[in-house]
């Protein structure tokens, strides 16, 4: 919960003291992680990365096949807080709630034993929907010395 209020808050020093030292922390807009293509930051780089105007390509919008071009504050918006996760209607620990047509791929990046993670889940907004709606937010900590540290944020959706 401390991560996700880091988040929440945009407290990016203290999510830099929960990241990983040597891996960081790897952002992936949806359910799919690219390992090759998803964008990951050293705590140092998380420091700065809220006032960082730099553009980055995030990855592909599904559906479009379009670059994920944004700066972090508007990635942040569209892929990371998107909904105020920390009111999530449902919750789960190493379990995969939000399902759609993406493979989620999460076991396999991210494999137990040595890997946790949390999932905060909206199963929908609108009702007009039916849950075509839904998002959920994952975050993954690797085990490393006694200690658990922040190496994923996913964000997950309902894809075409």
């Amino acid at each position: 919960m401390a991560a996700l209020l880091a988040l929440k808050q945009k407290e990016m020093k203290k999510l830099a003291g929960m990241a990983h030292p040597n891996k960081g922390i790897r952002f992936s807009p949806y359910g799919h992680i690219d390992q090759d293509k998803d964008l990951t930051f050293l705590p140092a780089q998380l420091e700065k990365l809220a006032e960082d105007q730099t553009v980055y390509k995030w990855g592909a919008y599904d559906g479009s096949g379009e670059p994920i071009e944004l700066k972090f504050s508007d990635y942040y918006a569209r892929f990371i807080f998107d909904a105020d996760f920390t009111e999530a209607k449902q919750k789960a620990y190493n379990t995969v709630i939000g399902k759609g047509n993406t493979l989620v791929n999460i076991a396999e990046v991210y494999p137990a034993p040595g890997h946790e993670f949390s999932e905060y889940h909206f199963p929908g907004f609108d009702p007009k929907y039916e849950g075509m709606d839904w998002k959920s937010l994952r975050l993954v900590f690797e085990k490393m010395d006694g200690q658990y540290y922040l190496v994923g944020v996913i964000h997950d959706q309902w894809t075409i």
